[in-house]
Order: C-alpha cells, then sequence, then structure tokens
C-alpha cells in the first residue's frame, strides 16, 4: 500500500505541473488568467470548488494533530502551498500508514 501512496506523490506533482507548464507556456510565462481560468465554466469550478474545499479540510485536520499529538506538519503544509492537495495528502498517508 505504501508503494501505491508513493506513487500518488509522484503523480500527484508530475500532473498538475504538466498542466501549469503548459498553461504558462501558452501565456508567454504569465499567471493572468489562471484565476479565472480555473473558474471559467461550472465544470471546472465543481472541481476547483471540491479541491479547494479538500485542501481546506486537510489543513484544518493537519492543524489538528499538532495540537493534539504534537505531530510535526511543515512538510505536508509547504507540499500543501507550493504544490497543493495532489501531493499533501498521499505523502500525509505514505508516513502515517499503519500507525
Amino acid at each position: 500500500m505504501k508503494n501505491i501512496f508513493l506513487l500518488m506523490c509522484v503523480l500527484g506533482v508530475i500532473l498538475p505541473y504538466y498542466h501549469l507548464i503548459n498553461f504558462l507556456i501558452e501565456n508567454n510565462w504569465s499567471m493572468v488568467g489562471f484565476g479565472s481560468e480555473i473558474f471559467s465554466s461550472h465544470p471546472t469550478s465543481m472541481i476547483s470548488w471540491d479541491i479547494t474545499i479538500a485542501a481546506t479540510s486537510f489543513l484544518i485536520f493537519l492543524i489538528y494533530k499538532q495540537k493534539k499529538k504534537k505531530m510535526n506538519i511543515l512538510k505536508y503544509i509547504i507540499c500543501l502551498f507550493l504544490v497543493g492537495f495532489s501531493l499533501a495528502l498521499p505523502l500525509y498517508l505514505y508516513d502515517n500508514y499503519d500507525k
């Protein structure tokens, strides 16, 4: 199972950044228009809000774990904000599998 979580970590970096790099190439390495495009239609808005709520819930959970169990959550927060939920959650599951 840990190997699956590790694979998801790798995919969680590669797949989102593949699309981000393609967006940047198409827009002369500018982030202008990125925010409006992620909410440009109902289907993309649904997915964007779904991930936003899930990532926020995960962040709240991490803060709770830090306060209750004195868990070091810094690497998960860094992953969440620098890469995204697609890396932060699989990394947390990888690190905490069988605990």
